[in-house]
Protein backbone atom coordinates (compact mmCIF):
# COMPACT_ATOMS: atom_id res chain seq x y z
CA UNK A 1 0.00 0.00 0.00
CA UNK A 2 2.48 2.09 1.29
CA UNK A 3 4.49 1.62 -2.37
CA UNK A 4 1.52 2.44 -3.72
CA UNK A 5 0.61 5.85 -2.24
CA UNK A 6 4.80 6.51 -3.46
CA UNK A 7 3.85 5.74 -7.08
CA UNK A 8 0.83 7.95 -7.17
CA UNK A 9 2.20 10.78 -5.53
CA UNK A 10 5.07 10.39 -7.89
CA UNK A 11 3.40 10.43 -10.67
CA UNK A 12 1.24 13.55 -9.12
CA UNK A 13 4.49 15.04 -8.74
CA UNK A 14 5.69 14.19 -12.57
CA UNK A 15 2.25 15.82 -13.94
CA UNK A 16 2.63 19.19 -11.94
CA UNK A 17 6.30 19.41 -13.39
CA UNK A 18 4.94 18.89 -16.61
CA UNK A 19 2.13 20.88 -16.23
CA UNK A 20 4.84 24.16 -14.95
CA UNK A 21 6.63 23.27 -18.50
CA UNK A 22 4.14 23.66 -20.81
CA UNK A 23 2.73 26.69 -19.38
CA UNK A 24 4.03 30.25 -20.89
CA UNK A 25 6.58 31.74 -18.72
CA UNK A 26 4.56 35.24 -19.99
CA UNK A 27 1.01 34.56 -20.73
CA UNK A 28 -0.40 36.99 -23.49
CA UNK A 29 -1.97 40.16 -22.13
CA UNK A 30 -5.62 39.80 -22.57
CA UNK A 31 -5.76 43.10 -24.91
CA UNK A 32 -2.99 41.45 -27.15
CA UNK A 33 -3.42 41.23 -31.13
CA UNK A 34 -1.33 38.11 -30.37
CA UNK A 35 -4.15 36.46 -28.61
CA UNK A 36 -5.71 36.05 -32.60
CA UNK A 37 -4.22 32.33 -33.20
CA UNK A 38 -3.68 31.80 -36.71
CA UNK A 39 -1.34 30.57 -39.72
CA UNK A 40 0.90 32.39 -41.84
CA UNK A 41 3.62 32.43 -44.11
CA UNK A 42 6.25 34.81 -45.04
CA UNK A 43 8.51 36.33 -47.82
CA UNK A 44 10.15 33.37 -47.62
CA UNK A 45 8.14 30.78 -47.63
CA UNK A 46 8.17 29.63 -44.21
CA UNK A 47 5.35 29.12 -42.13
CA UNK A 48 4.84 30.64 -38.31
CA UNK A 49 1.79 31.73 -37.05
CA UNK A 50 0.54 35.91 -36.40
CA UNK A 51 1.74 34.75 -32.65
CA UNK A 52 5.47 34.71 -33.71
CA UNK A 53 5.47 38.27 -34.18
CA UNK A 54 5.60 38.79 -30.11
CA UNK A 55 9.07 40.01 -29.29
CA UNK A 56 9.83 43.22 -30.11
CA UNK A 57 7.74 46.40 -30.87
CA UNK A 58 6.19 46.28 -34.63
CA UNK A 59 4.34 48.75 -36.75
CA UNK A 60 2.01 46.94 -38.74
CA UNK A 61 -0.25 47.41 -41.31
CA UNK A 62 -2.39 45.52 -44.08
CA UNK A 63 -1.36 45.85 -48.28
CA UNK A 64 -1.33 43.95 -51.01
CA UNK A 65 1.59 43.87 -53.26
CA UNK A 66 -0.40 44.29 -57.00
CA UNK A 67 -1.69 47.67 -55.11
CA UNK A 68 -1.07 50.65 -57.61
CA UNK A 69 -1.60 53.66 -54.91
CA UNK A 70 -2.22 53.33 -51.74
CA UNK A 71 -0.15 50.38 -50.29
CA UNK A 72 3.63 51.89 -51.77
CA UNK A 73 2.61 55.11 -49.70
CA UNK A 74 2.63 52.43 -47.00
CA UNK A 75 6.16 50.92 -47.46
CA UNK A 76 7.10 54.67 -48.13
CA UNK A 77 6.06 55.23 -44.38
CA UNK A 78 7.49 52.55 -43.25
CA UNK A 79 11.23 53.49 -44.63
CA UNK A 80 10.18 56.66 -43.59
CA UNK A 81 10.26 55.45 -39.70
CA UNK A 82 13.34 53.72 -40.20
CA UNK A 83 15.44 56.67 -41.46
CA UNK A 84 14.04 58.70 -38.39
CA UNK A 85 15.50 55.87 -35.76
CA UNK A 86 18.76 55.64 -34.69
CA UNK A 87 20.41 52.40 -35.92
CA UNK A 88 20.23 51.19 -32.06
CA UNK A 89 16.22 51.80 -32.20
CA UNK A 90 16.00 50.00 -35.76
CA UNK A 91 17.28 47.22 -34.48
CA UNK A 92 14.88 47.04 -31.76
CA UNK A 93 11.62 47.41 -34.52
CA UNK A 94 10.11 44.98 -36.63
CA UNK A 95 7.75 46.14 -39.47
CA UNK A 96 5.05 43.46 -40.77
CA UNK A 97 2.99 43.67 -43.69
CA UNK A 98 -0.39 41.19 -43.50
CA UNK A 99 -1.69 40.50 -47.04
CA UNK A 100 -5.20 40.73 -47.96
CA UNK A 101 -4.75 39.16 -51.08
CA UNK A 102 -3.72 35.79 -50.43
CA UNK A 103 -5.04 34.31 -53.27
CA UNK A 104 -2.32 36.30 -55.41
CA UNK A 105 0.40 37.26 -52.98
CA UNK A 106 2.41 34.11 -52.75
CA UNK A 107 5.56 34.38 -50.98
CA UNK A 108 7.35 34.66 -54.49
CA UNK A 109 5.25 37.76 -54.97
CA UNK A 110 6.10 39.13 -51.62
CA UNK A 111 9.63 38.43 -52.16
CA UNK A 112 9.95 40.25 -55.20
CA UNK A 113 8.15 43.16 -53.56
CA UNK A 114 10.69 43.34 -50.90
CA UNK A 115 13.70 43.19 -52.99
CA UNK A 116 12.92 45.38 -55.03
CA UNK A 117 11.48 48.11 -52.59
CA UNK A 118 15.18 46.70 -50.65
CA UNK A 119 13.31 45.68 -47.03
CA UNK A 120 15.23 44.61 -44.61
CA UNK A 121 14.53 40.74 -43.96
CA UNK A 122 15.92 41.43 -40.67
CA UNK A 123 13.25 43.74 -40.04
CA UNK A 124 10.39 43.37 -42.22
CA UNK A 125 8.03 40.60 -42.23
CA UNK A 126 5.66 40.12 -45.06
CA UNK A 127 2.97 37.84 -44.21
CA UNK A 128 0.87 35.61 -46.50
CA UNK A 129 -2.77 34.19 -44.38
CA UNK A 130 -4.77 31.92 -45.84
CA UNK A 131 -8.14 33.61 -47.11
CA UNK A 132 -10.44 32.08 -44.28
CA UNK A 133 -8.27 34.09 -41.62
CA UNK A 134 -8.02 37.90 -43.67
CA UNK A 135 -11.20 39.40 -42.19
CA UNK A 136 -10.39 38.29 -38.86
CA UNK A 137 -6.55 39.97 -38.66
CA UNK A 138 -8.57 42.73 -40.21
CA UNK A 139 -10.70 42.68 -37.46
CA UNK A 140 -8.00 42.99 -34.33
CA UNK A 141 -6.29 45.47 -35.72
CA UNK A 142 -9.55 47.83 -36.65
CA UNK A 143 -8.87 47.92 -40.16
CA UNK A 144 -11.54 47.73 -42.76
CA UNK A 145 -11.55 46.46 -46.35
CA UNK A 146 -13.60 45.83 -49.03
CA UNK A 147 -12.74 43.83 -52.32
CA UNK A 148 -13.85 45.47 -55.45
CA UNK A 149 -15.05 43.78 -58.48
CA UNK A 150 -11.73 44.57 -60.28
CA UNK A 151 -10.08 42.49 -58.14
CA UNK A 152 -8.88 45.87 -56.21
CA UNK A 153 -9.23 46.86 -52.91
CA UNK A 154 -10.64 49.76 -50.82
CA UNK A 155 -9.09 49.48 -47.58
CA UNK A 156 -7.66 51.59 -44.39
CA UNK A 157 -4.21 52.96 -44.86
CA UNK A 158 -3.04 53.01 -41.33
CA UNK A 159 0.26 52.29 -39.26
CA UNK A 160 -0.20 50.46 -36.17
CA UNK A 161 2.29 50.43 -33.45
CA UNK A 162 2.24 47.75 -30.87
CA UNK A 163 3.87 46.75 -28.00
CA UNK A 164 6.53 43.43 -27.98
CA UNK A 165 3.32 41.90 -26.11
CA UNK A 166 0.83 42.95 -29.18
CA UNK A 167 -0.55 45.68 -27.21
CA UNK A 168 -1.98 48.77 -29.94
CA UNK A 169 0.12 51.34 -28.38
CA UNK A 170 -0.76 54.19 -31.28
CA UNK A 171 -2.50 54.59 -34.33
CA UNK A 172 -1.49 56.89 -37.72
CA UNK A 173 -3.71 57.37 -41.17
CA UNK A 174 -0.60 59.92 -42.17
CA UNK A 175 1.10 57.97 -44.40
CA UNK A 176 4.05 58.45 -46.87
CA UNK A 177 7.47 60.12 -46.06
CA UNK A 178 5.61 62.79 -44.02
CA UNK A 179 5.36 60.91 -40.78
CA UNK A 180 3.17 62.79 -38.18
CA UNK A 181 5.84 63.44 -35.31
CA UNK A 182 3.80 62.12 -32.52
CA UNK A 183 3.69 58.82 -33.92
CA UNK A 184 7.64 58.94 -34.31
CA UNK A 185 8.05 59.81 -31.23
CA UNK A 186 5.80 56.55 -29.24
CA UNK A 187 8.20 54.62 -31.76
CA UNK A 188 10.63 55.46 -29.77
CA UNK A 189 9.21 55.23 -26.63
CA UNK A 190 8.11 51.69 -27.34
CA UNK A 191 12.00 50.85 -28.90
CA UNK A 192 13.18 52.33 -25.22
CA UNK A 193 10.91 50.57 -23.27
CA UNK A 194 12.07 47.03 -24.85
CA UNK A 195 15.46 47.64 -24.22
CA UNK A 196 15.00 47.69 -20.20
CA UNK A 197 15.18 44.83 -19.25
CA UNK A 198 11.81 43.20 -17.39
CA UNK A 199 11.45 42.16 -13.56
CA UNK A 200 11.74 38.82 -12.65
CA UNK A 201 8.82 37.10 -11.66
CA UNK A 202 8.85 36.16 -7.86
CA UNK A 203 9.66 32.84 -7.17
CA UNK A 204 7.00 30.35 -6.48
CA UNK A 205 6.68 30.25 -2.25
CA UNK A 206 8.65 33.47 -1.63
Amino acid sequence: MKRLLRCLIGSLALAAGLSALAAPANPLPSDSVYQLDVPMVDQSGRSLNWRDQRGRPRVVSMFYSSCPYICPLIVDSGKAIEHALTPAERARLGITLVSLDPKRDTPRALAALAARRQLDPVRWTLLRPAERDVRAIAGVLSIRYRALADGEFNHTSVLILLDADGRVLARTEQIGTRLEPGFVAAVRRAVAASAKPKPRAPASGS
